[in-house]
């Protein structure tokens, strides 16, 4: 059997698409966030209709798939969303302003320091209730335990 020009660029082109098709399967993999310091006042603030958000950081470390960290500002009587449930596991700290939060089917009220652990697959939901902007530190992680979506 004897090759031609055009058995040589169709067996070329499909060793390159089946290469290409292999490579654009794998998606990129994030850099592991290692040691790190963020300075609250270096974040770039993000304004939303109901106040605004400091993004911190969001992708694996050594023993987690996925650290997601951000800082939320609510103003007045809103709301960031509706009461919603996720895999993951969420930790907040309220920094200032009063909130209430749904833990566990019940609405209740907090300040200053205070820590809401959101369950995985635990109706959540949070609303500041006082009079000024209320700011809160949201951290968010997964791991090979973590249930999928």
């Amino acid at each position: 059997m004897r090759l031609t020009h055009r058995d040589v660029v169709v067996a070329l082109s499909a060793v390159a698409v089946t290469c290409s098709a292999g490579l654009l399967a794998q998606a990129p993999a994030k850099t592991i966030i290692g040691p790190s310091v963020w300075d609250y006042n270096d974040l770039p603030v993000t304004r939303t209709d109901v106040g605004a958000v400091r993004s911190v950081a969001d992708g694996p470390t050594a023993t987690l798939d996925e650290l997601e960290m951000h800082i939320t500002t609510l103003n007045p009587g809103n709301t960031s969303h509706p009461p919603h449930k996720h895999p993951n596991e969420e930790l907040v700290i309220i920094r200032e302003g009063t909130v209430e939060t749904l833990s566990n089917g019940v609405w209740k009220r907090l300040g200053p320091g205070s820590i809401i652990l959101n369950a995985s697959n635990s109706l959540h939901g949070l609303r500041n209730v006082g009079t000024t902007p209320a700011t809160y530190h949201v951290i968010n992680w997964k791991t090979p335990a973590t249930p999928k979506e």
